[in-house]
């Protein structure tokens, strides 16, 4: 989907409570289609899901590509505080060089996750995970086909 300020064409994202609004009602719409949602995207995407997710919208697991746990050479600015009220399986696929976390830093904070974590590393992946569509896209699908199997 795209966020509002997308398209307005403004770059600078609003606040986290337009974009959430924005999921949940994406989320809306698209249940009239299906029985399930699993719920996620890229980024700033990823965690604006996981957070409408954390905040109660429902989901029966979430998709995360390149989560941004902090902003680049700022660990100490964590954007976790609602990870723990998260109660869906959760996929969460990382390069190995994200400066937007380390494997060590995003694995310590998913670790309180009160449901099932898997973790995908790219090796040499950055925060963009230039050229790994396809390996992106073989994960997620495999993950979704087991979580569909375990429903």
């Amino acid at each position: 989907m795209d966020f509002p300020y997308r398209r307005a064409g403004r770059r600078a994202p609003d606040r986290p409570a337009v974009l959430i609004q924005a999921v949940t009602e994406a989320a809306a719409a698209m249940r009239a289609d299906v029985d399930a949602l699993v719920l996620g995207g890229r980024s700033m995407g990823g965690r604006m899901c996981s957070m409408a997710v954390a905040g109660g919208l429902a989901a029966v697991g979430l998709v995360l590509v390149s989560y941004p746990l902090h902003p680049p050479g700022r660990p100490d600015r964590l954007r976790t505080e609602h990870l723990t009220d998260l109660h869906v399986p959760c996929l969460f696929v990382s390069g190995t060089r994200d400066a937007f976390g380390t494997r060590d830093e995003l694995e310590a904070a998913t670790a309180d996750i009160p449901a099932p974590v898997t973790h995908h590393w790219i090796d040499g992946g950055d925060h963009g995970l230039r050229s790994s569509d396809s390996e992106v896209a073989a994960v997620v699908t495999a993950w979704l086909v087991d979580l569909a199997g375990q429903r």
